[in-house]
């Protein structure tokens, strides 16, 4: 049996367009190999690897980028955009359908839309922002990807996304000292698409958007605190509890003395643990009462969530206005 030549390494493992292949070297005999599948015209995967379509191929999957890339490259004027860009965005929030098969690929609208194997085309209107390089793959922008999506998320799972995007970064943990947007970054975004599906969504999700959030739940949280009518409270601020003691809790209602934490799953962590202890002790002995939160707790519509923090306000003093 005659094996086919061996592929040059750089294409020997991820979705490749023919012509990176031809200036690689590699003969068009070689692309018709059985070896190789064709996901679409001038595309190539080794097999193995995953196609936009096909679901999950023998041997290791490939990451959603290395099927995007090919895809933007054999498709003239156009980006990774909705939900392939909210993916390789890496954002918080449910987006209904984000894991169905296909790469989303937008087109400006002076163009035809995009139609190939695999690819679920969009046209639109783009201003040269909003079309950025991610790692080597044209993506549409976090805001105008925010945008995109609005039509199927919901009001709060785009605040989720919102609180994502203005959230202040801790440059030592994470490289990066701005966040990765603004609000009128934001703000500036729905001015420009005006009657875009999704934009009063998108509109009435800004509106609820706050700078401070470290997660998902926490924004959850924070909007579950408000709809139930108790008071705003202080997204991660530091607390003084004593000389030399200073905390920061996910949410603080310092008039009250009250703060809330998440714990997630890392809270499970024996490390995590004695340090929860400790941070539970500073606050005791300092007058404040802390409320923790767990996913159970955010079940039903945060209802027992509510339920904890609305009585530690009221033993500490705030009386509801309505």
């Amino acid at each position: 049996m005659k094996h086919p030549r061996p592929l040059p390494d750089q294409l020997a493992a991820i979705p490749f367009t023919v012509s990176e292949a031809l200036g690689a070297g590699v003969a068009r005999g070689r692309l018709q190999n059985r070896s190789l599948i064709t996901p679409s015209r001038g595309i190539r995967v080794p097999a193995g690897g995953r196609t936009p379509d096909a679901g999950p191929l023998p041997g290791a999957l490939l990451q959603l980028s290395q099927l995007a890339r090919p895809v933007t490259r054999v498709t003239g004027l156009s980006a990774a955009s909705h939900a392939t860009a909210f993916r390789l965005w890496e954002y918080p929030g449910f987006l209904p359908g984000a894991d169905a098969p296909g790469v989303h690929i937008s087109r400006p609208d002076t163009v035809a839309i995009s139609r190939r194997r695999g690819v679920i085309g969009h046209r639109g209107q783009f201003f040269p922002d909003e079309i950025v390089d991610l790692n080597g793959i044209l993506v549409t922008s976090r805001a105008r990807t925010w945008l995109d999506n609005a039509r199927r998320m919901s009001v709060d799972e785009l605040t989720v996304v919102a609180d994502h995007l203005l959230r202040l970064p801790r440059p030592e943990f994470e490289g990066r000292s701005e966040a990765h947007a603004t609000l009128e970054q934001l703000a500036d975004m729905l001015d420009r698409h005006k009657g875009t599906p999704g934009i009063r969504k998108a509109r009435l999700a800004l509106e609820q958007a706050r700078i401070g959030a470290d997660s998902a739940p926490e924004t959850r949280l924070r909007l579950a605190l408000d709809r139930a009518g108790l008071p705003e409270a202080q997204l991660n601020v530091a607390a003084v509890l004593s000389s030399g003691v200073v905390r920061q809790p996910d949410l603080a209602y310092a008039e009250y003395r009250v703060a809330v934490e998440y714990d997630g799953q890392g809270h499970s962590d024996p490390a995590q643990i004695v340090r929860d202890i400790a941070r539970d002790e500073d606050f005791a002995l300092a007058g404040w009462t802390l409320v923790r939160i767990s996913r159970r707790h955010m079940e039903n519509d945060a209802k027992a969530a509510v339920r904890k923090v609305r009585a530690a306000l009221r033993a500490s003093g705030w009386s509801p206005t309505r």
